[in-house]
Formats: structure tokens, sequence, C-alpha cells
């Protein structure tokens, strides 16, 4: 231990103490910038975590906030495997910056390992309400067109969340998985009668995607069923060119 960790002067509570600075929006901004690289020069976890409450801001003009971003993403990337944890945790706890989250990640680990902790972020959030649905949205994109046997069962709760977009992103992630788990649960949220037209569109597309028999509810697909999408003599879902 150094000197200065003994006496507070760059310790991790040091990083702490900067969280004001950091989350700053007004007045000069060199104060924040400055604090931004006194952090990146700690190499205590604890300053990733502060590094990472810059996210959670926008400052004027956009041309700087954006500036800062990428600072701190280069900053955060600088701490290696060590920095791995932190965001994990922000991931996790925080609504906000998802998608600068997931991208540190991918630039850290293997795409197996982001995976994972996305599938765990989703099954944690799957009965969770959320007057913003973002975080959601963004981790469902993000799984969307990987690969990974651990998705779709991440996904699948997802069908029933209250909010359209968070329903919309969960069908296109599904579709690509062929998950045949997913198939009545989509074939219900089709045919409910309070389901949103732009809902019922993803789910038609979820279904053509997958390959799977509306066979059971044929009748009931037939009465909502939105163009490009008709079915065919073998109760498939068909897209017209």
């Amino acid at each position: 231990m150094g000197i200065f960790d003994f006496l507070g002067g760059s310790g991790p509570e040091k990083a702490l103490k900067l969280k004001s600075k950091v989350t700053q929006k007004y007045g000069d901004p060199a104060t924040r910038q400055k604090a931004l690289q006194q952090l990146g020069e700690m190499k205590y976890p604890e300053a990733v975590g502060v590094l990472l409450q810059r996210y959670t801001i926008t400052v004027e003009p956009l041309t700087t906030d954006a500036d800062e971003k990428e600072h701190v993403f280069e900053l955060i990337k600088s701490f290696g495997k060590d920095a791995v944890a932190p965001i994990t945790e922000f991931l996790r706890k925080n609504e906000q910056a998802t998608s600068w989250a997931l991208r540190l990640l991918e630039s850290m680990l293997p795409e197996s390992e982001v995976i994972g902790i996305a599938v765990d972020a989703l099954n944690s959030l799957s009965t969770q309400y959320m007057r913003d649905p973002e975080k959601k949205v963004v981790l469902l994109h993000y799984v969307t067109g990987k690969q990974d046997p651990r998705i779709a069962p991440a996904v699948l709760p997802h069908l029933d969340d209250m909010a359209d977009d968070v329903k919309i992103a969960a069908l296109k992630a599904l579709g690509p998985q062929k998950h045949e788990p997913a198939r009545e649960p989509i074939l219900r949220l089709l045919t409910t009668g309070d389901t949103a037209r732009r809902v019922q569109v993803a789910a038609l597309g979820a279904l053509q995607e997958s390959g799977f028999s509306v066979q059971g509810y044929r009748e009931k697909v037939e009465a909502v069923m939105n163009e490009p999408y008709y079915l065919d003599g073998n109760d498939m879902v068909q897209r017209r060119a």
C-alpha cells in the first residue's frame, strides 16, 4: 500500500468521492473531465463503478457528451478483466446505459460469456415490471440472432411483459431459435383479443421464421391474419414475396 493510499488520497474511497463530479451535468466541464481522468488512472474496481456512472447522464452539447462517453469506454477497457465484475454489477442494478455495459463486456469477454451475463439479466427481469422497458429491449436485441441454448428459455417469459416493445423484441429473438416450447405461447399471444396489431404482426413473423404449425389455432389465426402473411394448406404461416 502506498502512502497516498494510506492517506485516502488515491484509494477506493477517493474514487467513490469523485462520483458527484462525474455526474455533474452543469458547470465547468473541465471539472468532470478531470475526475474521469483521475479515475482512469486508479486501478481499483471502485473506480470502474464510478466511471460507469458517467453513462447515466447526458450533457450539452451532445458532441461533448459523446466524446466523453467514448473516452470513458477506453478508460474502462484499460482496466482489463478487473472491470468485468463492476460492469456486470452495474448491468444488474441499473436501468440505464445497458447498451454501453454490453459493449464494454463484448470488448473484454468471449461472446458465450457475454451471452451468459445477458441471459442472467433477462432471467432476473422476467417477472419485474419496469416503467421504462429500455433495459429489457436492449438485452433482447443483444441476444437476437445469436445461437445459444440458454437464450430461448430466458426470452420466453418476456412474451407476457406489460410493454408491447418488450413483447415484440422477445418475438424477434425467439423466431430464429425455433424453440418448440415457444409455439403455444406465441399462438396464445397472437390470438388474444387485446393484443396490439403490431405485436400480432411480430408474432406472425416469429411463427413463420420458426416454421411452427398453427394446428389447433387455425381459425383463430385466420381471424387476425395480417399481410404479408398468410396460412398455407399445411397450417404453416408463410410470407408473400
